[in-house]
């Protein structure tokens, strides 16, 4: 169930004054973190939005990111069917780990997350040396030659299906994909927005 924003007395604080709240990225599913609530943290999240909790060792409120920086913003919020424990829908604005890692569970990623992670690097390497990185070439070219690749790429796909070739298929479905994200990236487009249209398109 989804929390009304204004009303947390839908979250069942009776049964336990902490209850326990876990952090999923809010567009690649990875799981972020888990910590624990009690009202008062539940109530500033919601005032803020930036997620915040009860830190058991320091006993008080804690921002997650009130020292790094690499804060959580607040997407939703949804409690399970027992109302005592809580999902957060996040953008992470940095590493959510103290280790470094964008996830305290950094090995357990859902393998469609990876379609975040490829878009993300993309976006880091386009201004980087031309001659060591073949996405900066990309950006450094006119926005036709990628409008070209991704045309070529097509055509391969169609191609290696047409020829049952499977292997084939495989890899030249991920060109396809990849020169995509570098054509939305320089539209100033992104792969959540295509998402978006997906899901209006969905009945």
């Amino acid at each position: 169930m989804k929390i009304d924003l204004t009303n947390i007395d839908q979250v069942d604080f009776e049964k336990s004054a902490l209850i326990p709240a876990i952090v999923q990225d809010s567009f690649s599913g990875v799981i972020l973190m888990q910590g624990f609530m009690n009202k008062d943290a539940l109530a500033k999240t919601l005032e803020t939005t930036l997620v915040t909790f009860y830190s058991r060792s320091k006993e008080r409120l804690w921002t997650k990111g009130e020292s790094s920086k690499n804060v959580l913003n607040l997407d939703s919020i949804y409690t399970d069917c027992d109302r005592d424990s809580l999902l957060i829908l996040a953008n992470p604005q940095g590493p959510t780990c103290h280790l470094g890692t964008n996830s305290c569970f950094d090995i357990a990623t859902p393998q469609l997350a990876f379609l975040d992670k490829l878009n993300k690097v993309i976006a880091n390497r386009k201004n980087d040396d031309v001659t060591e990185s073949y996405t900066a070439s990309l950006f450094a070219k006119d926005i036709s030659r990628s409008a070209q690749k991704v045309g070529e790429e097509g055509v391969e796909v169609a191609l290696a299906a047409m020829k049952n070739d499977k292997e084939e298929l495989l890899n030249e479905s991920a060109d396809l994909l990849y020169h995509l994200f570098v054509l939305l990236q320089r539209q100033e487009c992104d792969l959540n927005d295509v998402i978006k249209v997906l899901q209006s398109r969905h009945k």
